[in-house]
């Protein structure tokens, strides 16, 4: 197997027996994977040729974004749970069981920054006014 397609191959591994739910569409889903590891093959070896970087680096690249990307969405829902969500905020300690974050965690997740964006995607104000909030980094 050539590297970059070890590569896809990592990124996409192939389901195990047994794991998807009905086992008829085992096959299938295999398939897709297949599929995507071609696609993502590609991707790799034309990104790399045009940029001039490694594989292994850019994959690496890829991921540590994606990885920012969703760190960013956890942090909006959280200030969405704590700032917008019904007549009561939900408590530190469950959203901190739910996102694989501490308490303090959760309580500097995000700040005013963070709730104007959720305002903005949602189109209303926080429950709370800024003023009842405590002091928060701008995350």
């Amino acid at each position: 197997m050539h590297p970059i397609e070890e590569l896809a191959a990592l990124r996409h591994p192939l389901p195990e027996p047994g794991t998807v739910t009905s086992a008829d569409c085992y096959d299938d889903a295999c398939a897709q994977i297949l599929e995507q590891r071609q696609l993502d093959a590609l991707g790799l070896e034309a990104a790399g040729d045009g940029l001039e970087i490694d594989p292994l680096l850019l994959a690496l690249e890829d991921l540590k974004a994606q990885k920012e990307a969703v760190d960013a969405q956890i942090r909006r829902l959280l200030a969405y749970g704590r700032e917008f969500h019904g007549s009561r905020p939900y408590e530190l300690k469950e959203l901190a069981r739910h996102a694989g974050y501490s308490v303090s965690g959760v309580r500097t997740a995000y700040g005013e920054q963070k709730i104007r964006q959720v305002a903005a995607q949602i189109g209303r104000e926080p429950n709370r006014p800024a003023g009842s909030r405590c002091a928060r980094r701008g995350r």
